[in-house]
């Protein structure tokens, strides 16, 4: 087989080429799965560690539970800015420095949290969750480098494997929360703060990780196997990304599917230490809570991605539905149940993983390939704006309602995407009958005339036997 040239780009800002087998592929897209699944378990615990206290640190910072919810907001708030350059970044030069950059900036963002909470300063505490909603960014584009390479057919599985490798890390996380505030009490840092100290240590292994092994790029190896579909610069802009999922009703459903998922599981989960608080829980028992629900998230997300292979991505969305107003009415109706609580966040971490896999494979089987990361870009902004308003206005519904109003909010914006779902699906299989019908009149004749002429030749060699 010829060597295809993947053209790599340099610190420099050259490009080198680098010849790649096509026989080569299978043991490269596992090297760069192993690669992508050791920054996803450092990356997931950077996150979870720091996330965990967010909003009890927010709260110690502003002196009021109202703006609690700014915390987790301004994390995907920031997440969602950094997506549009880091989307434009990879989209020019490949996946690892886009990545890279996510984990710096996140480092920086923890550190500025630590500054901020030492001193008290709200405004300077939410300019630090911003940044530190990088990471998250980073751990959320991996999917998509995972996809790059993957064959069509198992491009769910390649995305809910790199999404399941969080788990080790996402779990661990909000456990050793307690013992990160601990270690900073001496320095003068307060214990909530200590989490993101270690977080900002974390993100920076996962930088130098991804930019010493993950060569070469798999987005920019994608395109150089995929030259036919590669197209002009311009197809490759984030406006382009934009009309790519403006042009293609499955694109749509898809944004939607990972908008509303990621909406409703950061709207109830960042309010949940809270409403735990007020019925009598320890940090270390929000810390166990927290890792059930981050267990939800990553640990089922192979099964995920195999059902949506096997049954398709509309099934994948139906079933993100259903968990996620399962887990609403759990959650919403525990009270001083630490145990009912703990159960509906776990089902919400699954509808979540049921809904961000299944989106992200339809959206990347609906999008030409020059498109395909800008448009994965776009996906993140949108899904992260949405939850940034979602987290912002759960504080705001818990302070002047109630925990179990904000679950009642968070399962009414399912009907939306149920009913763009199943627009969806008749429209797809309205088009899929025309198509049928135009290109099935014809050959019926011709199919059946090929049959009857198949059965002569079986005849005329039964009796030459």
């Amino acid at each position: 087989m010829f060597p295809v040239r993947v053209f790599a780009v340099t610190a420099g800002g050259r490009q080198a080429a680098v010849p790649v087998d096509i026989e080569a592929i299978p043991a490269l897209r596992r090297r760069i799965t192993a690669v992508l699944i050791a920054g996803q378990i450092l990356g997931g615990l950077g996150v979870a560690t720091g996330i965990a206290l967010a909003t009890v640190l927010a709260k110690q910072v502003s002196g009021t539970e109202s703006l609690s919810g700014l915390a987790p907001t301004a994390t995907v708030t920031g997440t969602a800015v950094l997506s549009v350059p880091l989307a434009a970044l990879m989209t020019a030069r490949g996946r690892r420095p886009g990545l890279v950059l996510a984990y710096l900036i996140g480092a920086s963002g923890a550190c500025l949290v630590v500054v901020a909470a030492s001193v008290g300063s709200f405004p300077l505490l939410l300019l630090g969750m911003a940044g530190f909603g990088a990471a998250s960014s980073a751990n959320l584009q991996a999917r998509f480098a995972a996809a790059d390479l993957a064959e069509p057919q198992r491009r769910a599985r390649a995305i809910s494997n790199v999404v399941w490798a969080t788990t080790i890390g996402a779990v661990l996380g909000p456990n050793i929360a307690a013992p990160a505030g601990r270690s900073v009490s001496g320095l003068g840092i307060p214990e909530a703060a200590g989490p993101f100290l270690w977080a900002a240590g974390v993100f920076l292994l996962s930088a130098l990780l991804v930019a010493v092994l993950l060569r070469p790029d798999p987005l920019l190896t994608a395109r150089a196997l995929a030259p036919a579909e590669e197209g002009a610069a311009e197809a490759r802009s984030i406006r382009a990304g934009f009309a790519a999922v403006a042009a293609s009703p499955r694109a749509r459903l898809a944004l939607v599917t990972v908008a509303v998922s990621h909406t409703a599981m950061v709207s109830i989960m960042s309010m949940t230490p809270v409403d735990l608080g007020h019925h009598g829980a320890s940090i270390d028992l929000i810390g166990l809570v927290i890792s059930a629900h981050i267990a939800g998230m990553y640990a089922f997300s192979p099964l995920m991605g195999r059902l949506c292979d096997r049954f398709g991505r509309l099934s994948g969305i139906a079933l993100a539905g259903g968990l996620l107003a399962c887990a609403a009415l759990l959650a919403g109706t525990a009270g001083g149940s630490h145990g009912q609580t703990a159960a509906g966040l776990f089902v919400l971490g699954l509808g979540w993983s049921s809904g961000l896999v299944s989106g992200s494979a339809l959206l990347t089987d609906s999008v030409p390939q020059a498109a395909r990361a800008a448009a994965q870009g776009v996906s993140d902004l949108t899904m992260n704006t949405a939850a940034g308003v979602g987290g912002a206005t759960a504080g705001l519904i818990v302070a002047e309602a109630s925990y179990g109003w904000l679950n009642l909010v968070a399962a009414c914006l399912l009907l939306p995407l149920g009913g763009l779902a199943l627009f969806t699906h008749a429209r797809h299989d309205r088009r899929s009958e025309g198509r049928q019908d135009a290109a099935g009149q014809k050959p019926t004749a011709l199919g059946q005339g090929q049959r009857l002429g198949n059965r002569g030749n079986e005849r005329r060699a039964r009796r030459r036997a």
